[in-house]
């Protein structure tokens, strides 16, 4: 399984949420069955883009009926790593970061943010949303006593490489950046970015663009 997860281009693993969103809608609804061919009516991919991508997952649907939902549901949360705990830390626990450490959604996904981290004498030594707040100097020793492998990045941007620094130094695995800083770190370790203003800047060209 795991050399089938290594494998998986890219573009495939990030379609395969939305296949789990909405297969857990069906689970839901009560719905035993659903074919490539509905998922694709519903979120508008080619049916054939999604029996390959769900050909990854070591599951095969039934002829003229489809694949069992429930089975479907499983097999996407356990490929996508949602069924397993993954320990994370957040540094900047300011707004984008207090939501953050808000969002318990985030737990159903597997990710467990188990405590935060800033220089804002007016957070550290306080709990926020139920999760204590440290200094970023105790990084090292904090992050190797909660077994956090995840480092989740919400400082501003002068501050985003220092910081991925001293994360990767600490002993994380991979870094959730959340700044528009293109963060460069050793081989081995991850890194996604999720950069809200490269996304809005996606938008605002698209509406500019349709507006003509």
């Amino acid at each position: 399984m795991m050399e089938n997860r290594d494998m998986i281009p890219e573009p495939a693993l990030r379609r395969l949420p939305w296949y789990l969103s909405y297969v857990t809608l069906l689970h839901e609804r009560g719905v035993e069955y659903v074919s490539s061919t509905q998922i694709s009516r519903e979120l508008k991919v080619d049916a054939s883009q999604i029996a390959k991508d769900l050909s990854f997952l070591d599951i095969k649907g039934k002829t003229r009926i489809g694949y069992e939902v429930p089975l479907l549901e499983h097999k996407l949360e356990e490929f996508l790593g949602f069924r397993r705990e993954h320990r994370a830390v957040i540094v900047g626990a300011g707004s984008l970061g207090g939501a953050l450490m808000q969002d318990s959604g985030l737990t159903r996904y597997g990710l467990d943010i188990v405590a935060g981290f800033d220089v804002d004498p007016a957070l550290v030594g306080t709990t926020k949303h139920g999760l204590p707040v440290f200094h970023v100097d105790e990084l090292a020793e904090r992050c190797h006593k909660l077994h956090a492998g995840i480092g989740i990045l919400a400082v501003p941007v002068e501050h985003a490489q220092e910081v991925a620094d001293s994360l990767i130094a600490a002993g994380v695995r991979a870094i959730w950046n959340f700044t528009p800083y293109r963060i460069c770190a050793p081989e081995g370790v991850v890194i996604s970015n999720t950069s809200i203003y490269a996304h809005l800047a996606v938008m605002y060209n698209r509406m500019g663009q349709t507006s003509d």
